[in-house]
This record gives C-alpha cells, sequence and structure tokens, in this order.
C-alpha cells in the first residue's frame, strides 16, 4: 500500500515523505535536519530510507533544511533549472550531493516522479505527480495562485492530492498583513485560498480521487478548522454519493500517515 507523510505543513516549513521504511522520495526540506530527523522518528521511519528530495521551489520554507540535509546523507536533490541554480548560488546543497534537473519527463528515484509548472511568484515553481511501485498515484500541489490547466491535468485522475488550502478570506482581508502583502497573497502568483481549494477539490473527486490533503495554511489567515469546514461546505455543493476522505496536513507530524 502506498503511504503519504506530510511531515510538516504551514508557511513556515514544508516537506512531504512519500514511500515507507524501505524507501521513499521527500518533497521539499523546509524544516532543520534535527526536526525533519525527529519528524521521520515520530512515523517510525528514517532520513535513511529518503532516496530523493525533490525541490518545488526555493523559498525558505520549502529548503532550509536542504544544506545540511545534503551534507549529512549525500541524498541526490532534484529540481527545475532555475530552481536548482538559485539554491545552488546560495549554497543551499552540500556537494556530497548530486544534482538533477528535470526537464519534463518522469524520473525515477524508487517511483516514477513527474514534475508541473505552478503560477508563483519566484523564478519558477512546480508541483509533482508521483506513481508508486504498485500502481497509486498522487500529487503534491501547493503554492499557486490559481489552478491553471497544466495543473488540472496532472492532478486530475490521482488517487490522493496534497492541495494547498492557505487561505480565508475573510482572516486575509481583516487581518494584520500590509496591503501590498494581502494583494501579492490574493494574486495569480501567490496563494490558494479555503474557496477556490473547495472548487478544485470537488473536481477531483468527481473524476475519482478519493483523498484530499489540505496543506499549506496560513498560520495568521486560516486555522485547520476553517479550512475543513470550508471544503466540505464547498464540496458538500459539488459531489454527491461519492465516497472520500479529506483531512488537513499537520504543521508538524504526530506521526500520523495517509494510505492511498
Amino acid at each position: 500500500m502506498a503511504r503519504i507523510y506530510p511531515l510538516f505543513s504551514s508557511s513556515k516549513a514544508n516537506s512531504t515523505f512519500i514511500g515507507d521504511i524501505k524507501g521513499g522520495i521527500l518533497i521539499d526540506a523546509g524544516a532543520s535536519f534535527k526536526r525533519l530527523s525527529e519528524a521521520m522518528m515520530r512515523s517510525e521511519l528514517s532520513v535513511s530510507s529518503i532516496k530523493g528530495v525533490f525541490i518545488t521551489h526555493g523559498h525558505s520554507d520549502h529548503v532550509s533544511g536542504l544544506k545540511v540535509l545534503t551534507k549529512n546523507t549525500g541524498v541526490p536533490v532534484f529540481g527545475q533549472r532555475e530552481t536548482l541554480e538559485e539554491i545552488l548560488r546560495k549554497g543551499l546543497i552540500s556537494p556530497n550531493s548530486p544534482v538533477y534537473e528535470l526537464d519534463g519527463a518522469a524520473v525515477s528515484a524508487d517511483m516514477e516522479v513527474s514534475c508541473f509548472d505552478t503560477p508563483h511568484d519566484t523564478v519558477r515553481s512546480c508541483g509533482y505527480r508521483i506513481k508508486t511501485p504498485d500502481g497509486r498515484i498522487c500529487a503534491v500541489c501547493t503554492d499557486l495562485g490559481y489552478v491553471t490547466d497544466t495543473v488540472r491535468d496532472y492532478i486530475i485522475g490521482c488517487d490522493l492530492v496534497l492541495l494547498e488550502s492557505n487561505y480565508d478570506e475573510k482572516m486575509l482581508k481583516n487581518g494584520s498583513y500590509p496591503a501590498s502583502l494581502k494583494e501579492r497573497i490574493r494574486s495569480d502568483y501567490g496563494h490558494l485560498s479555503n474557496d477556490e481549494c473547495a472548487k478544485q477539490a470537488a473536481e477531483l473527486i468527481r473524476n475519482g480521487t478519493t483523498r484530499i490533503i489540505l496543506g499549506h495554511l496560513s498560520q495568521e489567515n486560516n486555522t485547520p478548522y476553517i479550512a475543513e469546514t470550508t471544503n466540505v461546505n464547498g464540496l458538500s455543493d459539488f459531489v454527491r454519493d461519492r465516497d472520500y476522505i479529506l483531512e488537513v496536513a499537520p504543521v508538524e507530524t504526530s506521526g500520523k500517515m495517509v494510505v492511498f
């Protein structure tokens, strides 16, 4: 059975492991090596299980732990060219680790992994679609201002999708952020709101997805309860007589995994 472990998920740290104790891949390394190791131990995993790290983009909440992770493990790092150039320039990958550029074709790192572009305010950003050895398919898709046709093509048909549900529109509007930051978050190169997430989740479920994990919640402009409630209420408007499981990724894992 395929397993996904949302180890960290918030505006401050993001990292997701897909696999099992025998091996798997890590999407992003946005927490310190110490915290990442502890999170994996709580999940009955070890950092030695990581066979490859796939980076979505260069923002610190996705790469802050990458330098020490690569120094200590020598694990291969995968990413799009612009992203790799940015993080290499900042010295965030140890010479111990080989680096592989993704050009759109699927690569194998114990499983088949494909990247797809996401609209976000960085040099380049992507999500990942993963096919596990037992034929199950999942996607990790956060940090996007809106769902493009490309994004939709890659996530439709997945068994499980970890999808961004970053902010509640009322909380953002009435919050303390400056107007310029609020506008950036709402923009086509910002983040996906709870309401926008719910619309996409409904389309996913209608097309066969059975598990949705809400991820990358803002700790300033959202709460797990509001994100879950908004999505459940939105799904009830569009989805009828479909079995699905909806969960919220924790800020930091207690050790829980999702089987798909």
